[in-house]
């Protein structure tokens, strides 16, 4: 499967979906009277991101696997959100950057070297930087953003997270 396939379909029904969750707590907070804006703050550990948090870092982790393994610019987004409002918008800001894509834009990404400051001057080429770092950081953002709205009572199901399936007779 081409890199293409694994990112830009992927990261964006995945970021329509989270934006549906959000949605479904704005849903929640009013039914039960309260801000949901007051969910971006819940959190599952003391030592974890927020909600505000997780769905910005979601966000990041699609842009910027999309920048790195087709040499462009991703957005600037300076994570000053502070409403579920202005949160849902960085979701559909990003998931318009990324329908721009075409997998003419992926064709050598699998051997582009990818580097990150974490790396200490070394590199990945941009099939293994995607594969072990790239899709499984953004899944940990989008879990974990999921499990703090299930944890604040958001009836979200499995469905919910999977999404849509492309069916054939």
């Amino acid at each position: 499967m081409d890199l293409f396939t694994q990112t830009v379909p992927q990261f964006l029904k995945t970021l329509r979906n989270l934006d549906r969750w959000l949605e479904a707590g704005t849903q929640l907070a009013a039914q039960r009277k309260f801000e949901p804006d007051a969910l971006l703050h819940q959190r599952l550990a003391p030592d974890q991101y927020a909600l505000v948090r997780q769905v910005q870092s979601a966000c990041d982790a699609a842009k910027f696997a999309a920048a790195r393994l087709t040499g462009k610019e991703p957005p600037s987004h300076p994570d000053t959100e502070t409403t579920m409002a202005e949160l849902r918008k960085r979701i559909a800001d990003v998931a318009g950057w990324l329908e721009g894509f075409r997998p003419a834009d992926f064709v050598g990404a699998e051997e582009r070297r990818v580097s990150l400051p974490f790396m200490q001057g070394k590199w990945a080429f941009g099939s293994d930087y995607l594969v072990q770092y790239a899709i499984p950081n953004f899944y940990f953002h989008v879990v974990t953003a999921y499990s703090i709205l299930r944890h604040s009572g958001v009836e979200l199901g499995k469905i919910a997270f999977i999404g849509g399936l492309t069916l054939n007779d």
